[in-house]
């Protein structure tokens, strides 16, 4: 008959079995048959996508990343005036009693599933760099958040008490329009891409002039603007005397190990490994100027660190609760938009939360589910997909694949 110690033993090498085993992984999934889409009707060149599903419980936690969060959101404190800056071994230990020795509890990582296909050239790889366009906006959104949990600025605050005197336009005046405006994309500010078309670079100041000087919205309805967000990025600057990016990577970066994500700023060239970009056209845009979106669509990052990001953040890692149902909010957009995110209801029913983002040769979608328990990131190595119904296809595939159809070629 075995002994307690051996009985211990076994327990432990199985467990330490398990571990190394891991979950088993799918090898096609209904999502992977849907993939093929984005290179037949959507026209794009190659498509890659991740999934990132969480099969275990949630830890309890007390806070964002072990931090106890405030109950309610607070007024913060005054801001210092603008600056518009460019930018002893060998002792034996003692034996535990026997009734204490225990296995250790076996790590539970998500499961993952990534699936590439090609039209033209080599297809993507997991590891590869790419630029995600808008989902910047996801990142911005966040340290604006945070630094709301701090009480460093309130979401009530017009965007003069930050940045007096740069916005004044026609029907548009910083007095009146509020970070929270800025969030949800109803400030009414026109979008300066709308006259550079994301191909020139500007710096952030050049950006809300050009946006200043093209009508603008009527405040309070909702209408995506890119200039919402560079005036978001400045605003960090001035609150923290730190750029965005290096808040960002304080906050957000570090702290998840994203080490494939970055602000690129002024650098045109993609860490390696990385493919290669195309327009619509066939123009190979792989070298461009991420000035031509600063703080609204700079960020480069991978399939893995976003599908990270976006489980961390609706999980609660990264803000307190209250700030994270501030950022789910959409009644000031209409049910448009929350802040950083929105949200999508597939023909099943199903709503997921995320970003798109398209800038020169990438189009990147994220999706998850709104405990950030699965995640979805797609992407195509071009501007846009021919077929925008081929976007929800793939979403249902993978959120709601009993309602899915088969794929059409």
């Amino acid at each position: 008959m075995p002994t307690p110690r051996s009985l211990a033993a076994i327990v432990l090498a199985a467990t330490l079995i398990s571990l190394t085993a891991g979950p088993p992984q799918p090898t096609t999934t209904t999502t992977d048959a849907t993939l093929p889409l984005l290179i037949g009707r959507g026209k794009a060149p190659a498509a890659a996508l991740l999934t990132r599903e969480l099969t275990a419980p949630l830890p309890s936690t007390a806070g964002p990343l072990g931090q106890r969060a405030p109950a309610e959101p607070q007024q913060p404190h005054r801001t210092r005036p603008a600056r518009f800056a460019t930018p002893v071994a060998g002792t034996p230990r003692p034996k535990p009693p026997r009734a204490m020795t225990a296995a250790p509890k076996p790590v539970r990582r998500p499961r993952v599933h990534f699936a590439h296909a090609a039209r033209t050239g080599p297809a993507p790889t997991r590891a590869d760099h790419f630029r995600v366009g808008s989902i910047t906006k996801t990142f911005i959104a966040t340290v604006v958040l945070q630094l709301a949990a701090e009480h460093r600025l309130s979401l009530s605050d017009p965007v003069e008490r930050h940045l007096p005197g740069l916005v004044r336009g026609p029907g548009a005046d910083g007095r009146r329009i509020t970070l929270r405006a800025l969030l949800t994309h109803t400030s009414g500010l026109a979008d300066f891409t709308a006259v550079t078309h994301g191909t020139t670079p500007v710096t952030p100041i050049r950006a809300v002039r050009t946006a200043l000087a093209r009508p603008a919205s009527p405040k309070g309805r909702w209408a995506y603007s890119n200039t919402n967000y560079v005036l978001l990025g400045m605003v960090i600057e001035q609150v923290t005397g730190h750029t965005y990016a290096t808040e960002a990577e304080r906050r957000v970066l570090g702290p998840l190990r994203l080490t494939g994500t970055s602000f690129p700023g002024a650098r045109t060239t993609l860490p390696s490994p990385h493919g290669r970009a195309y327009t619509r056209d066939g123009e190979d845009v792989t070298r461009l100027d991420p000035r031509v979106a600063g703080a609204a669509g700079e960020v480069i990052s991978t399939l893995a660190d976003l599908n990270r990001f976006y489980a961390s953040l609706l999980t609660g890692r990264l803000l307190p609760a209250p700030f994270l149902r501030e950022m789910l909010n959409t009644r000031t957009a209409h049910g448009r938009y929350g802040m950083g995110l929105y949200p999508y209801k597939l023909p099943c029913g199903t709503t997921v939360w995320g970003h798109n983002g398209h800038i020169a040769g990438s189009y990147v979608r994220t999706a998850a589910t709104r405990d950030g328990r699965r995640v979805l990131t797609f992407r195509v190595n071009t501007d846009k997909l021919a077929d925008p119904g081929v976007e929800t296809a793939l979403l249902a595939a993978e959120f709601c694949p009993r309602a899915a159809q088969r794929p059409s070629r």
